[in-house]
């Protein structure tokens, strides 16, 4: 049995809204948190995977390493629950567009340079504090982007972060061997992803770094790095 999701309907504490978006590791919904009188969004796993075990592993572990992060430039992560069997994230709502969105509308941000390196030093800064706590983020591409629209960059979804046992510390030790990817499976999306990410080998803070440039060349030629007949 899965929680309704039509606007009103109460997910654990908070009373959903529309749906604002989608994607792989789940749909997102505008909502309302009455305890704390604040709006927030939602990410709800879809029905039709919630019984896949690895999917609800991955969307823990986005909610994990993404709360063990507090900086600016990351999304912040709220709450996390489960209501009827419906697993959820909270986090702060957001009012702009993707990179994506922005790429799109813009043709090319290349034509407005102080724009672009605006965008590209805060995405490096979230970034690197993510590598700080040793977490890798494995996804980055122009969709798990956002900036809003007092211009601050945020960087999205987790759901496919690797955690480097030898970097960090305290509670997330503990939890990293379950969450980090078996070596060999190939996660993350074609035309941003590193060599030892494609061949499914270890990968560590340099395979963000390759998909930053991939992004970074993306917002000023206004095309993508790697245009090929075959997805690799």
């Amino acid at each position: 049995m899965t929680a309704s999701r039509t606007a009103g309907a109460r997910l654990g504490p908070y009373e959903l809204g529309p749906a604002i978006g989608a994607g792989g590791m789940g749909e997102v919904y505008r909502a309302r948190d009455p305890r704390l009188g604040r709006d927030v969004a939602i990410k709800i796993l879809p029905p039709e995977v919630a019984d896949d075990p690895d999917r609800l592993r991955r969307f823990e572990q986005e909610a994990r390493a993404a709360a063990a992060l507090n900086h600016p430039n990351i999304l912040s992560v709220f709450d996390v629950g489960t209501d009827n069997g419906v697993a959820y994230l909270v986090t702060e709502l957001l009012d702009g567009r993707t990179l994506r969105e922005e790429m799109a509308a813009e043709n090319e941000l290349g034509g407005d340079l102080r724009k672009t390196l605006q965008i590209a030093s805060e995405l490096c800064d979230g970034l690197a504090a993510a590598h700080a706590r040793g977490i890798v983020h494995r996804d980055l591409k122009p969709e798990n982007v956002f900036v809003t629209t007092d211009g601050r960059v945020k960087i999205l979804d987790f759901g496919l972060a690797k955690v480097l046992t030898n970097e960090l510390g305290g509670d997330l030790t503990k939890i990293a061997s379950e969450l980090n990817t078996a070596s060999g499976v190939i996660l993350g999306t074609v035309g941003y992803m590193a060599p030892e990410q494609i061949r499914g080998q270890a990968v560590d803070a340099r395979t963000d770094i390759f998909a930053f440039g991939c992004v970074l060349y993306e917002m000023l030629a206004g095309r993508r790095a790697f245009e090929g007949e075959t997805p690799f």
